[in-house]
């Protein structure tokens, strides 16, 4: 691979196939690649992902946890409970590099049952529109998982995952806004693209 800046990393993650057919149900919305590079190589620039573990809960197709390996991840497994949505993913890790596949495992799995202890956790769960406290079953598994987190969210949410962050003796060290694409890939959608507003959290668990 060429040397890795952020614009060359937005420029892999905006080539990786997307959702064939996603789901209305399970919310399989792409994960946008240029809001993806920026919060993964502020994270690589953080030093969070160099030779680190990490869980991409709810991968998708995989953009989150791709990018990880593409900055050094030691090894990350791929969650996800679609095996159509880890096909895709497994696709798009070999399209950027064979190599990195050594260095991802792939897990169906219920995010729930996810039981793995791992240095970081990138997710970008489902917003709750479509399956009711989603996000929260995330949350909550992450807290459990690793003592950083990084966690995208509807930004109307914010007290809610602020105070849940709390709860579980974690800190927001860094919180980003950002105008969200969301491109029309459901049946419902009436517009090409709409924007809506989403927050990306940093989350470090308190040493008590």
């Amino acid at each position: 691979m060429e040397k890795i800046t952020k614009s060359r990393l937005a420029i892999t993650l905006s080539k990786l196939k997307p959702f064939e057919k996603p789901s209305p149900k399970l919310e399989q919305y792409p994960t946008e690649s240029e809001i993806a590079a920026e919060v993964l190589w502020f994270a690589y620039m953080n030093k969070d992902l160099q030779d680190k573990t990490i869980a991409d809960l709810g991968c998708g197709t995989g953009t989150l946890g791709i990018a990880a390996l593409i900055l050094g991840a030691k090894k990350v497994f791929f969650v996800d409970i679609d095996d159509k949505s880890l096909k895709i993913a497994k696709q798009n890790l070999e399209s950027v590099d064979k190599n990195l596949t050594k260095k991802a495992e792939f897990i169906k799995q219920d995010i729930k049952d996810f039981k793995k202890n791992v240095d970081l956790v990138i997710q970008n769960p489902p917003f709750g529109i479509k399956l009711k406290h989603a996000d929260r079953i995330f949350l909550e598994t992450a807290f459990k998982s690793a003592p950083v987190i990084y966690s995208f969210h509807k930004l109307e949410t914010r007290d809610f995952i602020d105070d849940l962050a709390a709860k579980n003796s974690f800190k927001i060290t860094h919180f980003w806004s950002f105008d969200w694409p969301l491109k029309q890939t459901m049946s419902y959608h009436k517009k090409r693209i709409q924007y809506i507003k989403v927050g990306c959290w940093r989350l470090e668990k308190i040493n008590i």
